[in-house]
């Protein structure tokens, strides 16, 4: 009869360095992700872009279609999806809504990109 010795635990290998780093914390991932998404289609970029330049800090949903070329239906979806994400603010004036950049939330993204090169230095 032949024994079958016992063979030692293979010691654990790690895969790279850095495979211990600390996650993001699962609902800071949803609001970016939520934010990304909304910022994933070029109107709203272009949208937000425009906003976040004007000279007042806001401009009225009146002026926003012919300035880039959409229709007013079209305008009413994009900033939804902008409202949505907690990227804008709306002001309603009569019967005109005035839209504003809320710049705490892309301080949010700035924040996370600002850091995601250092993280992959510091962890991997």
């Amino acid at each position: 009869m032949t024994s079958i010795e016992p063979t030692a635990a293979p010691e654990t290998d790690i895969c790279c360095a850095g495979a211990d780093c600390e996650l993001l914390p699962t609902v800071e991932a949803d609001v970016l992700a939520e934010t990304f998404k909304a910022l994933a289609d070029p109107t709203r970029v272009r949208l937000l872009r425009y906003l976040a330049e004007s000279d007042a800090g806001t401009a009225c949903a009146c002026h926003l279609p012919d300035a880039l070329g959409i229709s007013q239906p079209t305008l009413s979806f994009h900033m939804r999806k902008l409202h949505d994400a907690g990227l804008v603010a709306r002001d309603k004036r009569g019967r005109w809504v005035h839209w504003t950049v809320r710049p705490e939330a892309l301080a949010g993204i700035k924040t996370f990109l600002d850091l995601a090169p250092r993280s992959a230095d510091r962890c991997c």
